[in-house]
This record gives structure tokens, C-alpha cells and sequence, in this order.
């Protein structure tokens, strides 16, 4: 497992119980992940001889979050599998080249164009017109490396703060609600998805998760058929998540972004359904058949963000609440401590 952060360490824990022994290979010591595994690797992801040795000692490598760089991926995969490849890497970790490779496959997003100096975002912003979103084109998530922009004087400060000359203008989308789809693949091709999941965030951070989505079946079933053939056109193995935009007034399903990975909008499957989302990563990249999808009822999950997790005392108390504690020493604000779930086996 490449990462050792709180996916790393659900994966580890599904793995478990399929038999499994995870070993972590992440430059941080005392990572959630590690707390429960087999063993782990200290070391720099450009650290080639460490990365060999390590890919020496396990049979399937697999990572827990996206920015893993690709020559770390290309390094491992010389002599051990990795799920997913390395291409799904290079589509992802850049916002353009993730909207190119949407839209090649007829896929709708925001309008979008990619820049590089402020008097290119003046001239695309001519054509897109305000309101906007600025984002940087890599290393972004949870609302950094991004802000929206209203008018010119919000392009200057805008294009000030992200403070990089790879930048690109999306459309911005008055959407309704937002979904997102996970999506497994199986190393003979095999695919499945979760229905879809309705997110809610504050300060940019998922807050809850409504599962299913409260969706036409009409939009439910569009949501499904598009995350099966990026899954598909991308020769993908794992769980993969895409997330769209709904809005009332706009008939097409938006993709807003896909990240190659399981992810913090499927928590609610350990308790909801049959086989999480960890467990299906894990039978896919490990080569077993895929699990059932299928529901025990309505689930919703929050997050557990910064001083969240000092209310925990009083979740254990609730005997309808699932408490997840992901074991992180320091409490910080907008730090995903842990989360809970709440399932309702007669709404479903």
C-alpha cells in the first residue's frame, strides 16, 4: 500500500479480513494505516532502492490517494503489479488533462480552457464568462487550489493566490446537489457500481453522505452507464469515483472529477452494504470476483472534522451510531479525524 493515511487504513483492515497482510510504504511514521497492519516501509517516494526492495516483499501494490507520483508507480511496476496504472495517474493528477480525456469520451463537464498568465484567463473568461472557478491544474482537493471569481478585481486576487502559471477556468456549475458514483473493476474486466451517493460539504470538506442520492432513476441510471465506461476506457482495476453535478436547470449530468481511488463519499458502504468499498478495492486488485453491491438500507455518514472527534464520547453513546476513529494523534482544524454512520434498514 502505497500512502498510509485513514483509506490506507480501512483498506488494510478489509484486506485483513480477506487473509491479507498489508505493507505500508509512506515517508511519515505513525500513520493511521500503519497502526494496523502487517508492516512498513519509512521512505521517500523518489527513494528508488527503497521502493525496489519493498516491491520486492509483496505480491500487488495498490495506493490510497492520487498523488503518488507516476515514476513512483513505473518504478514498482517493473517487478510487481500495481492497481490501478499508472495512466489513470496521468489523467487524473492534472485537472486539464482529466477534463481532455472526459470530454474525448463525450463525457460533459464545466466549460473549461487551461492558461497560463492572467491575460489568457482575461480572454478565456471573455468566452465563459463570469461567475468562474480558477484551479490550479494539480494538487488540489478539499477546496484548496482553487477560488471563484465574480468579476475582474476577483481574477486578480484570484490568480494571485494560486500563485502558479498552470491554471485552468471552469464554468462555474449552479448545481442542485452533488452525487458521486464508485465504481469497481475486476482484473478479467468485471464491473460494478454503487448506486449513487448525495454529498453535502462545508468549507469546501465533505460533510454528508446520503446514500442512495435522492435522484431521479432517470439521472441514477445516466450516473451509473458514464462511471462504467470511464472505468472501463481507462482499463482500470479498483475502485474508482466519479463525481457529477445535478442542477435542475441544466438537462446534461456534469462530471466534476474522478479520482482514482476509494473515497471519503463511500464510507457508508462498511455498514450498508454486503461488501464495502475497501473490500471490493481489495478483491480487485487481488484478482477475486467482486462482491454485492447491493444495500441494507439508507445510510447516512459525516465526517468527523478537527474538534469533532472530542465528541465522540457522546456518539458511542447513541446505539444507532457506527463511530469510526481513524487514529490520528494531533487534532487540527479541517483534519478528517473519523467519521460515523447512521443506517435505516426500513428505508430502503
Amino acid at each position: 500500500m502505497l500512502g498510509g493515511g485513514q483509506l490506507g487504513r480501512m483498506m488494510s483492515m478489509a484486506a485483513a479480513r480477506l487473509g491479507y497482510k498489508t505493507h505500508i510504504y509512506c515517508p511519515e511514521k505513525n500513520n493511521p494505516a500503519e497502526q494496523v497492519s502487517y508492516r512498513a516501509t519509512h521512505a521517500d517516494y523518489d527513494d528508488i532502492p527503497a521502493l525496489e526492495k519493498f516491491a520486492g516483499e509483496v505480491d500487488v501494490v495498490t495506493y490510497e490517494f492520487e498523488n503518488i507520483p507516476v515514476s513512483t508507480v513505473e518504478a514498482i511496476t517493473k517487478t510487481t503489479p500495481v492497481y490501478p496504472n499508472s495512466k489513470v495517474l496521468e489523467v487524473s493528477q492534472d485537472r486539464l488533462t482529466e477534463k481532455n480525456f472526459l470530454n474525448d469520451l463525450g463525457i460533459v463537464t464545466a466549460p473549461y480552457e487551461g492558461v497560463s498568465s492572467l491575460a489568457q484567463a482575461v480572454d478565456v473568461l471573455n468566452d465563459i464568462s463570469y461567475p468562474a472557478v480558477l484551479k490550479t491544474r494539480r494538487f488540489g482537493y478539499d477546496g484548496k487550489g482553487q477560488a471563484i471569481v465574480k468579476n475582474g478585481d476577483d481574477l486578480i486576487a484570484a490568480w494571485q493566490k494560486l500563485s502558479s502559471d498552470k491554471v485552468i477556468v471552469e464554468g462555474f456549475i449552479d448545481f442542485d446537489i452533488e452525487i458521486s458514483v464508485l465504481a469497481i473493476r475486476g482484473q478479467d474486466g468485471e464491473i460494478k457500481c454503487f448506486a449513487p451517493v448525495e454529498n453535502q460539504h462545508k468549507n469546501h470538506i465533505l460533510d454528508l453522505s446520503i446514500a442512495p442520492a435522492r435522484i431521479d432513476d432517470e439521472i441514477r441510471d445516466e450516473a451509473i452507464k458514464q462511471a462504467t465506461k470511464i472505468i472501463k476506457e481507462i482499463d482500470y482495476v479498483g475502485v474508482l469515483t466519479v463525481e457529477f453535478f445535478v442542477s435542475k436547470n441544466d438537462p446534461m449530468l456534469r462530471v466534476n472529477e474522478i479520482a482514482p481511488r476509494v473515497h471519503n463519499s463511500g464510507h457508508w458502504t462498511i455498514e450498508a452494504c454486503l461488501s464495502s468499498q475497501f473490500e471490493q478495492h481489495i478483491r480487485a486488485i487481488c484478482g477475486l470476483p467482486l462482491g454485492d453491491v447491493s444495500f441494507k438500507g439508507e445510510a447516512r455518514m459525516t465526517n468527523l472534522i478537527g474538534e469533532d472527534i472530542l465528541k465522540m464520547p457522546t456518539l458511542l453513546n447513541d446505539p444507532a451510531a457506527n463511530v469510526h476513529h481513524y487514529g490520528k494523534y494531533e487534532v487540527r482544524a479541517g483534519r478528517k479525524m473519523g467519521h460515523v454512520t447512521w443506517l435505516y434498514p426500513d428505508k430502503i
